[in-house]
């Protein structure tokens, strides 16, 4: 196979995956919807959110051995571009306006973020033609890392969403926090996942999905009682 439909096929095979999870993700918000337009762009931003943590990732690898430390940088870049993806896409403007946005657009862009990185995941199986390799590292990318830069831009969400109605300082104390958790959460997962066996990656996939429905139970509750949910 040629470059050129390897790369579509990869791009395939990130996107797609991506594209199903947001549709269930957006039906927490199918009563009060945000513009198609506006989770469009913000899932282009998530993907060119890949592009702009590849330097700063290369730049602190040096000074580091593959241990916590390079992972907590790593997982700050990569919460950092999913958040500033949503912050220049979606934040100041006028469909910014319930506390729900804020975890359906960092959700959003987490998506575009994990399309872009599982289509070059996918690109070397398939140019070594290493079918079962390919659909493995698809089925477990599609199960456990979306889901885990789901869960953690989820978490910058939440904390943002519970402070929409509050001054400016207390917004920007709780995007600080959101962002320690989720790059503490990002880490801890990339370390594991390298460290740890088999087991050790099932056991973390387990804790992912405990973190999802944690995270759906989450958003009942910063729902507006006010507002007609379904």
């Amino acid at each position: 196979m040629t470059l050129a439909p390897i790369l579509f096929v990869a791009f395939l095979g990130g996107v797609i995956p991506s594209l199903l999870w947001l549709t269930f993700w957006l039906l927490e918000d199918r009563c009060q919807p945000e513009p198609k337009r506006m989770i469009f762009y913000t899932f282009v931003a998530g993907m060119l959110g890949v592009f702009a943590v590849y330097f700063p990732e290369k730049a602190v690898q040096p000074f580091f051995s593959e241990g916590a430390a390079l992972f907590l940088w790593w997982a700050l870049f990569e919460e950092l571009a999913k958040f500033l993806a949503v912050y220049f896409v979606a934040i100041n403007t006028e469909y910014f306006d319930e506390p729900l946005d804020a975890v359906m657009y960092m959700v959003t862009a987490a998506l575009g973020f994990s399309a872009l990185e599982n289509a070059i995941f996918l690109i070397e199986p398939l140019r070594s033609g290493d079918m079962l390799k390919t659909l493995l590292t698809e089925n477990l990318r599609f199960m456990g890392a979306t889901l885990l830069h789901v869960l953690s831009s989820a978490t910058i969400g939440i904390m943002l969403a519970r402070a929409f109605y509050k001054d400016a300082r207390a917004k920007k104390r709780a995007l600080v926090v959101g962002l320690i958790l989720a790059t503490v959460l990002h880490a801890l997962f990339n370390f594991f996942i390298l460290k740890g066996g088999a087991g050790g990656t099932l056991w973390l996939f387990l804790c992912i999905w405990i973190g999802i429905i944690a995270t759906l139970l989450l958003i009942e509750r910063v729902k507006e009682p006010t507002k007609d949910y379904c």
